[in-house]
């Protein structure tokens, strides 16, 4: 894969995190977030660690998932590697939270958990699409 096929493929996953993460984030479970974590959760966002997450995340599902996906041209793999991906990275935040911070919320884990499986398998299976396509 040549680096403009790279950049597309990483734009095109980086695209589908965020459209997918702000569309959860800030309108479906919103209430839901502010509700569990209370005074944890800032009311205004930091923008530049927000987006260097981002970066760094989906720049990570290429390398960890969607590449090695794509050498073996196996989307269920993309898909169950995507899933297994963001039920580990998912999971250390989660689980360290709970177990170092007080009043982080059992409940509140197990959700980001589960979402965190369902978006980086989304992630993952859009970045193999966008990739295949480049992959003869």
């Amino acid at each position: 894969m040549r680096l403009s096929q790279l950049a597309v493929t990483y734009i095109a996953s980086l695209v589908t995190f965020l459209a997918i993460d702000f569309a959860w984030l800030g309108w479906i479970a919103r209430g839901f977030y502010r509700e569990q974590m209370g005074d944890l959760m800032r009311t205004d966002v930091r923008w530049l660690p927000a987006f260097a997450f981002y970066a760094l995340f989906v720049g990570a599902i290429l390398v960890f998932v969607v590449l090695p996906a794509l050498e073996r041209g196996s989307l269920p793999r993309a898909a169950l590697m995507g899933a297994f991906f963001g039920l580990v990275t998912y999971a250390t935040y989660d689980l360290t939270n709970l177990a170092v911070l007080e009043g982080y919320r059992t409940q509140l884990a197990l959700v980001d958990m589960v979402w965190g499986t369902a978006l980086c398998t989304m992630v993952s299976v859009a970045g193999y699409l966008v990739g295949s396509r480049f992959v003869a």
